[in-house]
């Protein structure tokens, strides 16, 4: 599963260089402060990149959340098993 998981990563690497090269147009991109020109495909390439590292945070912060919250509910649940221990003891 691995592979096929490096292959599609590569395959997909290969697509992308490959539209690249068949789009060097030159862009003029305005943005908030300034505007400049870039080649269009690498324009495109700093795009996903971006939008890539930013899906990687939202998620990685959404992921870290859930699993701070699986911890503290799991040491909740020992500290219920214990006191249900100790009263069980106690009327056995």
């Amino acid at each position: 599963m691995r592979i096929i998981k490096i292959l599609s990563i590569i395959a997909l690497f290969i697509i992308a260089l490959a539209l690249g090269a068949q789009n060097q147009e030159t862009v003029t991109f305005n943005y908030l402060i300034a505007k400049g020109s870039f080649h269009l495909s690498w324009l495109m390439g700093m795009i996903f990149v971006i939008g890539f590292i930013i899906a990687w945070l939202i998620f990685g912060s959404l992921h870290l959340k859930s699993r701070l919250q699986i911890r503290k509910l799991n040491k909740q649940l020992k500290q219920y098993e214990n006191k249900s221990q100790g009263t069980k003891d106690n009327i056995g």
